[in-house]
């Protein structure tokens, strides 16, 4: 087959240092068609359901794919901005200032772009936009602090069946998870401190993470240990006692056995068993998304209120705040260590050319077109 290649390829062309910030993605629209297709590709993925293909094609598109886009369509309309989803302009805006941060210091040797698991900007249409600036260096982000199969690996996996096209490839490393990582936890803290200092302190703080089958932690998958221990991390720098913090799992899906204790029935529980006011931060999504607005400040709020609860209080994601920026500058940097930054001025590329036209010249003397 035919490899993917750069147009208009030049040897002397400019090299440069790519960082490529991924997330989870999101539907072009808040309509019907716009969720099919994007469901069509987020569900049919193997890491996303481990089910055999042939049986799971006929539950995906024989009833789920006709009746759950209508019903997810009406809960991104909720939350739909003129710019777009939340999801689309917080990681945007992430990479924006991941972006500003390095350019500030390595001028334009080093370019930040951002690119989706699932819909769009693709990650096969950023890194073709990557080669085409010239990145030799590439050094990927997945927005994922806790690693899973059902997410980080999916994203590595994606990239691999793209460069599996390519002609020539970068010098690669990837990030598969910081949910440890002390520039992390110390942003986090600091913004649950920031909102509780402005809106005050509930009895205890819910830390919910989005579950996935418990079959997968049988399997293997760290998933659920390290969200435990980003728990763990976070309530210590807070200094929360035992009884001051709790660990939950949201959004799960189908009919088999997910992480527990679920986030929806606990804060159901919850006033029965005296705990009236609660704030809830979901350290494992690093934007605002349906899954936190819809899901969590508008459903599982009603739910514990309806149940007896007298206060509850979302803390939103980190997003694009300063210190998760901050945070995330200090993760890439960390993990570029050992890369010097190409150096593309002037002289270094007129002596870059000058090499390129003396080889063609001795190897294909006369050529025009090499």
């Amino acid at each position: 087959m035919p490899y993917k290649g750069t147009d208009n390829f030049s040897h002397n062309q400019p090299e440069r240092l790519g960082i490529l910030v991924t997330n989870l993605g999101t539907p072009d629209a808040p309509t019907t068609p716009a969720l099919r297709r994007y469901l069509a590709e987020f569900l049919w993925d193997p890491r996303v359901v481990e089910v055999p293909r042939p049986i799971w094609w006929l539950i995906l598109h024989g009833i789920i794919l006709r009746i759950r886009p209508r019903k997810s369509a009406q809960a991104y309309a909720s939350v739909w901005k003129p710019e777009g989803s939340p999801l689309l302009i917080h990681t945007a805006k992430q990479a924006e200032g991941i972006r500003e941060a390095l350019k500030a210091k390595y001028g334009s040797n080093v370019i930040v772009g951002f690119a989706m698991r699932y819909g769009n900007p693709s990650i096969a249409r950023v890194l073709d936009e990557m080669q085409d600036q010239g990145v030799r260096k590439l050094l990927v982000l997945p927005l994922y602090p806790q690693y899973s199969a059902s997410t980080t690996a999916s994203t590595f996996d994606a990239i691999a069946n793209d460069f599996a096209g390519r002609r020539w490839l970068p010098d690669f490393r990837f990030i598969s998870h910081y949910h440890d990582y002390p520039a992390y936890i110390e942003a986090m803290a600091q913004h649950i401190e920031a909102h509780w200092s402005e809106h005050g302190r509930h009895q205890k703080l819910m830390l919910s993470y989005h579950g996935v089958p418990l079959k997968y932690l049988q399997r293997g998958d760290p998933y659920h240990c390290e969200c435990h221990k980003t728990s763990r991390l976070l309530a210590e720098r807070l200094g929360l006692g035992p009884d001051e913090y709790m660990t939950t799992f949201q959004s799960r899906f189908g009919r088999e056995e997910w992480l527990q204790p679920y986030t929806d029935e606990t804060l159901k529980s919850l006033p029965a068993n005296g705990v009236k006011s609660i704030d809830v931060f979901c350290p494992g999504f690093s934007s605002d998304c349906l899954e936190t607005i819809e899901e969590i400040n508008e459903e599982n709020r009603e739910y514990f209120m309806e149940s007896g609860g007298q206060g509850f209080g979302y803390i939103p994601c980190l997003n694009a705040t300063p210190g998760h920026i901050e945070a995330l500058v200090q993760l890439v940097e960390e993990n570029l260590k050992g890369w010097a930054v190409p150096q593309n001025d002037v002289d270094t590329l007129a002596a870059r050319a000058a090499c390129a036209e003396a080889r063609k010249q001795a190897t294909f003397p006369g050529r025009n077109d090499i």
